[in-house]
């Protein structure tokens, strides 16, 4: 049997109350997430509910295309995150093994590739 625990988040932001403070859906602290680091992401609704997991060998620039790319999974979603958590992680096998096993172990909501349950 193998077992993995998944790490504490690196960077935790949150949405801000105000959103007109922040141009990319009330969230203004994408500063905090390395800009050239390996690892992986996930997005939470206000109920901490996950709603969506995914991977990234630079890690600021991917969060920020799920809120400005018309392809993404999370589109028709974005308004729902209220929470991303960040690991940095540039092993590219053990980001793919982590992604996978979040998405089937919590249901991410929205993921709709490497789902294992149905």
């Amino acid at each position: 049997m193998i077992i993995i625990t998944i790490p504490t988040p690196d960077v935790t932001i949150t949405k801000q109350k105000d959103p007109q403070m922040s141009n990319i859906y009330g969230f203004t602290d994408f500063h905090l997430i390395p800009r050239d680091k390996g690892g992986f992401f996930m997005f939470y609704n206000d109920q901490d509910e996950l709603l969506f997991v995914g991977k990234a060998r630079k890690l600021r620039p991917r969060i920020k295309k799920h809120f400005e790319d018309t392809v993404s999974d999370m589109k028709n979603h974005r308004d729902e995150v209220a929470k991303i958590e960040v690991c940095v992680n540039e092993n590219p096998v053990d980001r793919e093994i982590y992604e996978t096993y979040i998405i089937n172990k919590n249901r991410a909501k929205y993921n709709v590739d490497k789902v294992l349950y149905k």
